[in-house]
């Protein structure tokens, strides 16, 4: 028999799960066949170079467009491919076993209950992380023609398909399934718990990690236009006054929405707004922003976190097995 042939409980977990492993053989498939496919069409269109000696796409190339199109698609989509593993685990892998009682027979085939989870979460893992770095490469086919990559690296799904947090939101999905799947013991109310869970996760994480690294600020007199280092994440802009206080070009605004017969630039609207400007003493302007060397180790920040919190939930997994099968 090969070495590499499973054996015990992990032939069995394979085995009782096969169609979903075909199903994520399947997936993988049907992306690379899709985006390959585009990228095939895309190639048929030349692009058009511009006099500062920077190329574009051209109108006529529907391939690019579609390709961007399912490009965004695959993007949330595996953006969302922790809720989707974490839901599997904590229901159908573990919470559908105590439901019906079947974990029983595992149990009295000499095989002790912490290798028996073991076995079902290794499997699970290993499947998860193989389909995910699969879909990046798929992914990767893609993203290389966008010409504004870096720029748009900075959104939520390429900026998780694109580094390695993505490998540690699928730990984490797999560890919170597996707990949360033996405290509820149903297995739609685990898949909904564990979803939930894995939500807010994303969502927390995704509206703080820019706050993990200071940004970097730029000044400037109220006149020119203010720049950035290329590939920037701009995060807030403004005005300055004399002194260096923030003041919010809004407040000027606002008066010139509450005049009479005035807009915002017509009709002496922007007239109003300088004037109000000079009356507060705003003479200067502000930029914070992300350079691209934020990028990684903001990537490594959040990493770790989500380790974290796989580490602690695989260990409350574990004890809570111990605790009720020892």
């Amino acid at each position: 028999m090969s070495p590499l042939t499973l054996k015990g409980t992990y032939w069995v977990t394979v085995r009782q799960y096969r169609r979903t492993l075909w199903l994520a053989g399947a997936l993988v498939v049907l992306a690379l066949a899709v985006i390959g496919g585009l990228r095939i069409w895309d190639m048929q269109y030349p692009d058009v170079y511009l006099q500062d000696g920077y190329e574009v796409p051209s109108h006529e190339n529907r391939g690019f467009r579609t390709l961007t199109l399912a490009l965004d698609h695959l993007g949330v989509g595996m953006l969302l491919l922790p809720l989707a593993v974490g839901a599997f685990v904590a229901g159908p892998l573990v919470a559908r076993e105590f439901e019906s009682g079947t974990y029983k027979l595992s149990l009295t085939q000499s095989v002790n209950p912490t290798a028996w989870l073991r076995s079902k979460l290794i499997t699970a893992t290993a499947v998860a992380l193989l389909t995910c770095l699969a879909l990046m490469g798929v992914f990767r086919i893609g993203w290389d023609r966008m010409p504004d990559a870096w720029h748009r690296g900075w959104d939520p799904d390429p900026y998780a398909t694109t580094g390695i947090v993505l490998f540690a939101y699928l730990l984490a999905a797999v560890a919170v399934g597996a707990l949360i799947g033996q405290l509820m013991r149903r297995t739609l109310v685990a898949m909904a718990v564990t979803g939930v869970v894995m939500g807010v996760v994303l969502l927390v994480l995704g509206a703080f990690r820019w706050s993990f690294l200071p940004v970097k600020t730029v000044t400037g007199p109220a006149g020119p236009t203010l720049g950035v280092p290329a590939n920037s994440l701009m995060m807030d802009s403004g005005r300055l006054t004399s002194s260096g206080d923030r003041f919010a070009p809004s407040i000027c605004w606002d008066e010139v929405n509450r005049t009479p017969g005035l807009d915002r630039m017509e009709d002496g609207g922007m007239k109003l707004f300088d004037r109000c400007l000079a009356q507060h003493d705003v003479t200067g302007q502000y930029i914070d922003f992300h350079p691209q060397s934020h990028f990684w180790p903001t990537q490594l920040i959040e990493t770790g976190i989500v380790l974290a919190l796989a580490a602690l939930a695989a260990l409350a997994a574990f004890r809570v097995l111990r605790a009720r099968h020892p």
